[in-house]
């Protein structure tokens, strides 16, 4: 007699739950206390953990923050990915899309993304993390950059990588200042338009609406 077998689907593990619990018991706790004020008893406790069993899975708080931070980061890089590829059709809508998935992210997990670059300074695990994601995003848009200037939309000049990493920095301090609450600052519904309009008439020299070569 032949014999069915039914697959099904495997659900997350009870490790790979309880790895998650202490992630989100990070992001909370961050939003409410710098880092270093953050203990690995508390994130254990919110995971319903013990304290050795936290160290199964982390071996310590950075790398909890850092584990979080790269989950968020190619969740971000993903979106920006996606949004830039229409920049040869419409320059200034694409750039735009792109930086509202940055805001997106900033509004979900300001309070993680902001531990993370507070944090870069004291704690070098957490300052390579975030030296990596912020590469990452100078390599992917030097690349696109160059394309439009070999196509002929984007201005020629200063050299191509300085320029994005300028601009790239430039993003990140506003989004951090602007969530940080910082005096002076920008606005959050100030914060698309205004890096949207830098970054066409760095790259394009004008507004752009109507560069479609």
């Amino acid at each position: 007699m032949a014999t069915s077998t039914r697959s099904r689907r495997a659900g997350p593990s009870k490790g790979d739950l309880k790895q998650q619990a202490i992630l989100e018991t990070a992001e909370r706790l961050f939003a409410e206390r710098p880092v270093g004020e953050i203990s690995v008893d508390e994130l254990a406790q919110g995971a319903g953990i013990s304290r050795s069993a936290f160290y199964f899975y982390f071996g310590s708080k950075e790398d909890v923050l850092i584990t979080v931070t790269e989950r968020v980061s190619r969740e971000l890089e993903e979106e920006v990915t996606l949004r830039l590829e229409g920049v040869a059709d419409n320059p200034r809508k694409a750039i735009s899309a792109a930086i509202e998935a940055v805001a997106e992210q900033w509004r979900k997990h300001g309070p993680l993304m902001r531990a993370a670059i507070e944090a870069w300074g004291s704690v070098p695990p957490v300052r390579e993390a975030w030296e990596g994601v912020m590469a990452r995003f100078v390599d992917g848009s030097t690349a696109r950059v160059e394309a439009e200037r070999k196509r002929g939309a984007a201005t020629s000049g200063v050299d191509t990588r300085p320029l994005v990493t300028a601009l790239t920095w430039m993003n990140e301090r506003c989004f951090y200042t602007s969530f940080a609450g910082i005096d002076p600052s920008l606005a959050e519904g100030e914060l698309v338009p205004t890096l949207t309009e830098v970054w066409m008439r760095t790259l394009y020299g004008r507004g752009g609406d109507d560069l479609r070569l």
